[in-house]
């Protein structure tokens, strides 16, 4: 490795570092501020806030490694600046351009082991976060997975604990669905078995159902069943996709496929953590040129300032089609790279005019 290569990567990670840590360290005392007010009514342990915290600020911080990227460029090139360091390579031959490359390979690097590690990482503490969180919650009785097998459900209402399990879900309409109830010493109640369930309220309407009760079989057109559970509450408890690793992800989307439930949101999540190498990549390009183009501005303020304003609207062009492309108003594969080829087109332009003086 050449020297000023050597020099180059080692000044960004430490930059990369510094920013790393301060953000973690920002986010983890809010944390600690929100679980302490979560806890102030319950009997927890005085540890729980801190524990917690630590478990939920990594997958936080995963969402905000574009800001951090940006931030880091900003400050590797203003101590580059301030050492006339900057200069020290131009009259040595190294053009801007070059250094922007190599921070771009060191960007990708640093983004892979991002995605492949830190992610995995993240999603892992986040699920035991939510599990941990879910102790102390009013819905901890209830509880909905998906696996290959269908839906199951478990569901508590008025004593009655009922096992539901539905091989498909259709918009508001379960199908191909068992429901077992059993008394509070869980004693069998009855059986139901319906092809078609309207899920839309918390009073579901089950057509054409087989009850089996007291060793009788009846059938009937219509019966009404109470459930905490409803097509909303069913699909918001499957939002939170962070805590899933890319693995898991992937069979959840197969999982989602064979019930015939929408995959958007997971398709959604699996894409944006794909390409968000990338993205960190065209944040750092961005924030070299904004610095290397204003380089004759003495105030290191405005050069921040700047960078900020740039980062905020990213956010929100970026986060603008993660909408569109979850409500299904724009395709999928549109909402994803629509925000990445424009912002490298931008960065490109601005390539083209960056100031090698």
């Amino acid at each position: 490795m050449k020297t000023y290569t050597k020099f180059l990567v080692d000044g960004f990670i430490k930059s990369f570092m510094k920013v790393f840590f301060v953000m973690i360290s920002l986010v983890f005392i809010l944390n600690i501020l929100k679980e302490i007010e979560f806890f102030s009514n319950k009997e927890a342990n005085s540890l729980y806030p801190i524990y917690l915290s630590l478990m939920s600020s990594p997958s936080i911080i995963f969402e905000m490694f574009p800001f951090i990227f940006l931030i880091a460029t900003q400050f590797f090139f203003l101590k580059l600046f301030d050492n006339d360091e900057i200069n020290i390579f131009k009259y040595s031959g190294l053009k801007n351009i070059k250094i922007i490359n190599i921070l771009c390979i060191i960007s990708l690097f640093i983004g892979v082991l991002i995605i492949t590690v830190f992610y995995s990482f993240s999603s892992n503490l986040q699920h035991y976060y939510l599990q941990i969180k879910n102790q102390f919650s009013d819905d901890k009785v209830y509880l909905a997975v998906i696996n290959k097998n269908g839906l199951w459900i478990k569901d508590v209402v008025d004593n009655q604990t009922s096992i539901i399990n539905s091989s498909k879900i259709d918009n508001n309409f379960l199908t191909n669905t068992f429901i077992t109830t059993f008394d509070q010493n869980f004693n069998l109640i009855r059986s139901l078995k319906s092809d078609k369930i309207d899920i839309k309220d918390n009073e579901w309407l089950i057509y054409n159902v087989t009850v089996f009760e007291n060793n009788i079989s009846k059938k009937s057109n219509l019966i009404k069943f109470k459930s905490n559970f409803n097509q909303m509450k069913i699909e918001s408890l499957f939002s939170n996709l962070s805590s899933l690793s890319l693995l898991k992800l992937i069979d959840l989307r197969q999982n989602y496929k064979s019930l015939n439930y929408s995959t958007v949101d997971v398709d959604m999540q699996i894409y944006k953590v794909a390409t968000y190498p990338l993205f960190l990549v065209i944040m750092t390009i961005l924030s070299s040129i904004i610095m290397l183009n204003t380089k004759k501005s003495n105030s290191k303020v405005v050069k921040i300032i700047i960078g900020l304003f740039f980062s905020v609207v990213i956010y929100y062009i970026n986060n603008f089609f993660n909408v569109m492309g979850s409500t299904e108003k724009l395709p999928l594969m549109v909402s994803i790279w629509t925000p990445i080829i424009f912002l490298s087109l931008v960065n490109l332009i601005m390539l083209v005019n960056i100031n090698e003086k």
